[in-house]
């Protein structure tokens, strides 16, 4: 099994130095020195890291025969390739490469079928399922333990609570709907309900926020 660990980026001093964009929870084992990696384009590689180190907060590579900066920006966005053995797991609890979660059935916790796992988008903020429906549609599940409730790899299926709206629009309070229960409650003379939002939590204006 082949996995996309890094992709090259701007070249970094004189001597060959390059930044990577680093996609892998592992790159202490899978960008260490001495690691051969195929790349995309094939043409610039295989590549065999000769240092590595973090600068900045950035990790900054070198590879063998890189020598300076011309031949390191030649390679600026070369994707790094590592061969993983396909049962391999990774090494904290929960977590799982991207092949492993591919074509996995999405399911509620009731059963019913929602599609199946066409894509991972990797965010600065969190991941995302891409999901095919069996319309043809898409949804985007966020990979997070409130909604991605179980992954079971042996029935290769990943079970998901989504909240109202998620899946189905329509369960979702409209602007329309919302206004008119506003216009009755103002006919009526009755307070509106006022909601205010705090970080990830919802409460009642005027409710105390502990």
């Amino acid at each position: 099994m082949q996995l996309v660990v890094a992709r090259i980026g701007r070249a970094h001093g004189i001597k060959g130095e390059v930044t990577v964009e680093v996609r892998t929870d592992e790159p202490e084992l899978r960008l260490g020195p001495g690691a051969v990696l195929h790349t995309d384009p094939a043409s610039t590689g295989p590549l065999t890291i000769e240092t590595g180190r973090v600068h900045s907060g950035r990790l900054l590579l070198r590879f063998a025969g890189v020598t300076d900066r011309t031949a390191a920006e030649a390679l600026r966005n070369t994707l790094l390739i590592a061969d993983v053995d396909p049962d391999e797991l990774p090494e904290e609890e929960d977590e799982y490469y991207d092949h492993q979660l591919m074509d996995l059935d999405v399911v509620l916790v009731d059963g019913t079928e929602i599609g199946v796992i066409t894509e991972i988008s990797h965010l600065p903020s969190q991941d995302l399922f891409i999901v095919e429906r069996p319309d043809g549609s898409e949804v985007m599940i966020p990979f997070v333990s409130e909604i991605v409730t179980e992954i079971d790899l042996e029935n290769q299926r990943a079970v998901i609570a989504p909240p109202p709206g998620l899946i189905d629009e329509a369960e979702a309070v409209i602007a329309s709907s919302r206004d008119a229960e506003t216009e009755d409650e103002t006919e009526t003379g009755a307070e509106p309900e006022v909601r205010v939002a705090e970080g990830d939590s919802t409460r009642t204006a005027g409710e105390d926020a502990s």
